[in-house]
């Protein structure tokens, strides 16, 4: 690979969260759980969606969308860091750490576009629900979904474009379980302070921006809601309230490591496992298992492959 730039180092040593063989072995169980309980609930969500037509609708293709976000982000450190413990080789190559921030900004800028459009909905939704067919048709659906995964590209390209011309001329030990800038770029034998300033530009105010209209945009729903339906009022808190926990903690890692990048690799590591282990579970439970029309397809969904002949026999059966 010809990066442009003078650099001597081929491969970079992963340290990952911890040293101690005990902590490994209970990361490996933990993040094994974690990251088998990702893949299965997340496409067990996107074949629901698909398989039912009264989920057609563009929340459902929001949310689906948001789950192969989730499986990627998932996908794009957790395996190998997995593999390490095993196999104790915990090396990547030049171009597999360039690779790794390639596709942490995309799937991460694409969430938090994705995220954006399904708060957009939502505010629609409750706030002006008349013009809700006319405002989020199909159309503007894939408009708002290519959207996302355009800015994602576009961002990680910039961080891509960015990395590969560091020059790096000797140390070689990432102190984290995958690559990422903040903490390549501690590495690249130049003045860091540059470094730090357009990270700050690029990803975290960009990030934290995104977060106060989210933050802006779920206050209005919920005073909407109050507004006008007492009734309803408490179960709109309790929803909002907990997608809202889910954004912040996706978002709260993510402003704390771009906004302040020469900070403490302790902590910007634990944060680290928030957004791309903890938070990919987290969506599925709060945006779509705690729903009830969700709950309902997937018993159809179950009842009509595990017990076909029961379903037939019913005289509620179409």
């Amino acid at each position: 690979m010809d990066t442009g730039n003078e650099s001597t180092v081929s491969e970079f040593v992963l340290l990952g969260l911890s040293s101690s063989w005990d902590l490994q072995l209970f990361f490996f169980m933990v993040f094994s759980l974690f990251y088998v309980a990702t893949i299965v609930g997340n496409c067990l969500i996107v074949i629901t969606v698909i398989a039912d037509s009264h989920l057609h609708s563009p929340m459902y293709f929001l949310l689906t969308n948001l789950s192969l976000i989730d499986m990627s982000l998932a996908s794009f450190a957790t395996p190998k860091m997995i593999t390490d413990y095993l196999t104790g080789h915990k090396t990547i190559s030049f171009d597999g750490c360039i690779s790794q921030i390639f596709f942490l900004h995309l799937f991460t800028g694409t969430e938090i576009i994705l995220l954006m459009a399904m708060s957009f909905d939502r505010y629609i939704a409750i706030c002006k629900p008349l013009r809700y067919a006319t405002i989020i048709s199909p159309r503007v659906c894939i408009i708002l979904v290519v959207t996302s995964w355009v800015v994602g590209v576009m961002h990680s390209m910039s961080q891509v474009i960015f990395a590969l011309h560091l020059p790096f001329c000797g140390p070689n030990e990432v102190d984290s379980f995958f690559c990422d800038l903040p903490v390549v770029f501690q590495l690249a034998c130049v003045d860091t302070y540059v470094l730090g300033f357009f990270m700050i530009s690029t990803s975290g105010i960009i990030a934290l921006s995104c977060f106060m209209l989210l933050f802006n945009s779920y206050v209005i729903v919920i005073l909407t809601i109050k507004k006008h339906s007492s009734g309803g009022s408490s179960k709109a808190l309790s929803t909002c309230t907990a997608h809202f926990i889910v954004v912040f903690m996706f978002f709260g890692p993510c402003i704390f490591i771009y906004m302040w990048p020469i900070s403490s690799f302790l902590v910007d590591k634990v944060l680290s496992v928030f957004y791309t282990i903890f938070t990919p579970i987290l969506n599925p439970i709060i945006y779509t298992l705690r729903n009830q029309e969700v709950k309902t397809a997937m018993k159809k969904l179950k009842n009509r492959y595990l017990n076909p002949d029961k379903i037939a026999q019913s005289p509620h059966y179409f």
